[in-house]
């Protein structure tokens, strides 16, 4: 049964023996963890996944025809759910101890990594996540304050998680062949963090303030305060810095005097 990749779906399988054994591996796999594989293809790492013996593998596959192959190559090796990883109740899959695993579909991938990082919490039953990017994607993932990555989606990720990046991957590696090179990334959620009412709210604020990421920090901060002065003061804000020179931990800060002033203005 030879099944196309559909461009439509952001599909592009992983077809290289030595990466996908790689990645695998990246984790020590053992029969105490549960694992969820996000858009398994042909099913080629799910294959050797299931050689880790983990406790269980769950896949969840929104191509019917791909999940359908998937049913009749695994049997009942494991659980196979047919539908939009965008709009499933993740959460109600995921038991103790879970790993997921995701060669992401580049057009979904920044939406997919927000959309569990936005669900976490101190209670945490995932232990890592082990996603596949666009390295363009990657790279600003993991970027720090002061370089020319860093925006949004750096803020976001390092607000709950510690992120390190395990090796590129070539396109020839792939069937059909990206244009661009992928990076695999392994998250770990973080124990603790900085808690804030709404999420909406860091979502606001670094959107206010990337959005004007070339102009210095006095023009968000006049958007986002009428007291700008004084939150600027308490904060000890230097009104003369850009966006990309503030770490992860001044956004916060940024956002818990917004949810002081504001809450009541912010959707859930």
């Amino acid at each position: 049964m030879i099944i196309k990749a559909k461009k439509s779906l952001g599909q592009n399988f992983l077809v290289d023996k030595n990466i996908i054994e790689k990645i695998s591996s990246s984790l020590n796999i053992n029969s105490q963890l549960n694992l969820i594989e996000i858009g398994p293809g042909y099913g080629s790492l799910t294959n050797s996944l299931i050689k880790k013996k983990p406790a269980q593998i769950l896949v969840i596959e929104k191509d019917s025809n791909m999940a359908e192959f998937l049913n009749k190559k695994f049997n009942n090796q494991i659980k196979i759910i047919n539908d939009d990883i965008l709009k499933i109740p993740i959460q109600k899959y995921i038991k103790p101890k879970t790993i997921i695993f995701g060669n992401l579909p580049y057009n979904i991938s920044t939406k997919i990594l927000t959309n569990f990082i936005k669900f976490i919490n101190k209670e945490n039953l995932i232990k890592y996540f082990v996603f596949m990017f666009q390295k363009e994607v990657a790279d600003r993932i993991i970027a720090k304050e002061n370089s020319k990555n860093y925006g949004r989606l750096s803020v976001l990720v390092d607000w709950k998680m510690n992120v390190k990046k395990v090796f590129d991957i070539n396109p020839e590696c792939f069937k059909p062949k990206p244009k661009v090179k992928s990076s695999l990334l392994i998250f770990e959620p973080k124990k603790k963090y900085f808690e804030l009412k709404k999420v909406k709210t860091l979502e606001h604020i670094t959107n206010i303030f990337f959005h004007r990421r070339r102009k210095i920090i006095k023009s968000p901060m006049k958007i986002l305060f009428k007291n700008y002065l004084d939150v600027s003061e308490e904060l000890n804000l230097d009104l003369n810095l850009r966006p990309q020179n503030l770490d992860t931990d001044t956004y916060l800060k940024i956002c818990y005097c917004y949810e002081q002033i504001y809450l009541n203005n912010l959707s859930t």
